[in-house]
């Protein structure tokens, strides 16, 4: 479903701030895998799924979902194939449009035409269904302006909107790292009912060690803009968080990097 081959990104590119977002990155998802990611701040997640997003483009390498060359479309062209939830519960949404109006948004997803922002019976009684799933007794409330929502309802509600026209590929920017344990853990099993309902490829950015174990069924480490591991789920299953620890303890000694980086782990994941 994900073909990268030789991928680089690098910004600031000939400046004294020039940073390599990404090296090298050659990556293939099968259909239906869901891939959890993790690595330090800065080691390129989030710049990788902007550039299957198409939020940003690569500076070399090629990209393809579902055989389909995607390498230099826009995020605005890949949105029929590519859906996406933010770390920010404010993003993804019309706040000033009512839940109906921006499911019916996401409901006109790729279509090369405006939607009529106007709802019948029919279509009222399929949103309050769906928001039904969420168990946050939203699918009566179809006429409330978004920014209303607090975050978790409303990340509950971007989530939703992102698989109501199921996409190829879901991406998942650390979805869960503003929202309340409680909250966040709500939002976690939606992901994963969604995930496995909808038959999904989905590639999820986290900061928590236990979801990047625990979810889906293959863990990408990356550290300073390469994939450093790609651990399938037979062995994932017989792995710890100090397993997880230990492997970057190892970067460690091999590119003589300061202890500062497991110290930093350790307050991210632990």
């Amino acid at each position: 479903m994900i073909r990268i081959v030789g991928v680089n990104k690098k910004f600031n590119s000939g400046s004294l701030d020039e940073v390599y977002a990404l090296r090298e990155i050659n990556l293939e998802i099968r259909e239906h895998e869901f891939v959890t990611v993790i690595g330090t701040n800065g080691s390129g997640k989030s710049t990788l799924l902007n550039v299957i997003a198409g939020a940003i483009f690569p500076d070399s390498g090629s990209i393809e979902i579902g055989g389909k060359t995607m390498t230099r479309k826009r995020d605005y062209q890949r949105a029929r194939y590519v859906s996406r939830v933010f770390q920010n519960p404010f993003m993804g949404t019309a706040p000033d449009m009512t839940i109906a109006e921006n499911l019916l948004m996401a409901w006109f997803r790729g279509k090369k035409r405006y939607p009529v922002i106007s709802l019948n019976g029919k279509q009222k009684s399929f949103f309050r269904d769906q928001l039904s799933q969420l168990d946050m007794q939203l699918e009566n409330r179809l006429d409330t302006v978004m920014k209303t929502l607090s975050g978790g309802q409303r990340q509950a509600v971007t989530l939703l909107m992102a698989v109501l026209k199921t996409p190829d590929v879901l991406l998942l920017d650390e979805h869960t790292a503003a929202l309340d344990p409680k909250t966040a853990a709500q939002v976690i099993r939606l992901t994963q009912k969604f995930v496995t309902g909808h038959k999904l490829t989905a590639l999820m950015v986290t900061h928590s060690m236990k979801q990047a174990i625990e979810l889906g069924t293959r863990t990408l480490m990356m550290h300073h803009g390469r994939i450093i591991d790609d651990i399938c789920e037979e062995e994932r299953q017989k792995l710890t968080t100090d397993d997880f620890l230990n492997k970057f303890e190892d970067i460690r000694k091999q590119e003589k990097l300061t202890p500062s980086l497991i110290e930093t782990l350790k307050n991210q994941y632990v």
